[in-house]
């Protein structure tokens, strides 16, 4: 699976100061080890086992969903449950991750408005711009407007759900397969999920 880099909302990637919420964070572990409540390596686990989690995860989860009505009907039904069935653990404190479709009639985007909640067990870590407050802020207000900034343009009679994620529930858009992949296998439909499609600031490539 190619990651799609889309930037254009011009988040700063490199060279940039640490955020707020970062600064507080190191602090916060740090703290935490001074206290020995956990370890440098207990941290540096938790750190590797974050950076092995990436993109390819969900777009295997999707690429079975296209291929397999039964397990795509328990996705949406139970996230969790569809999910850890593939294997993939899904941390207790986080209640579920809900699976949303989009359709020929609706399209789904991801947001998480107070911070940077995202569906970590199956995207890897969140891009720059999805915890930026321009993103969070915009992406409510004027949800064409930014998905056209992404470059997906969609019709007028689309409808444009935002779907909000918190601490307990995050989300994983399912997004729509593409035409003319009737012969395709698993795998080569994994190559045609991008993160933004599962995002929903862009939609799967065509074959």
């Amino acid at each position: 699976m190619v990651e799609t880099e889309h930037d254009p909302l011009h988040i700063p990637h490199d060279e940039r100061e640490e955020s707020y919420y970062e600064k507080r964070i190191i602090g916060l572990c740090n703290l935490m080890m001074d206290k020995g409540i956990i370890t440098a390596q207990e941290l540096l686990d938790v750190l590797q086992e974050n950076e092995e989690l990436n993109p390819s995860i969900g777009a295997r989860v999707v690429a079975r969903a296209w291929v397999d009505p039964d397990y795509k009907q328990r996705l949406l039904a139970n996230g969790r449950e569809a999910l850890e069935e593939v294997g993939i653990k899904i941390p207790r404190r986080l209640q579920n991750i809900q699976v949303v479709e989009n359709t020929g009639s609706v399209h789904h985007v991801a947001v998480c408005t107070l911070c940077s909640c995202y569906p970590i067990p199956v995207l890897g870590p969140p891009p720059e711009w999805y915890k930026s407050l321009a993103y969070r802020q915009r992406i409510v207000r004027e949800p064409r407007a930014v998905l056209k900034e992404f470059g997906l343009e969609l019709p007028d009679e689309i409808e444009i759900r935002v779907v909000d994620a918190t601490a307990e529930v995050r989300y994983l858009v399912l997004p729509r397969r593409p035409g003319g992949t009737e012969s395709m296998t698993g795998e080569q439909l994994v190559e045609l999920v991008t993160r933004d499609s599962m995002i929903g600031t862009g939609e799967a490539k065509a074959a």
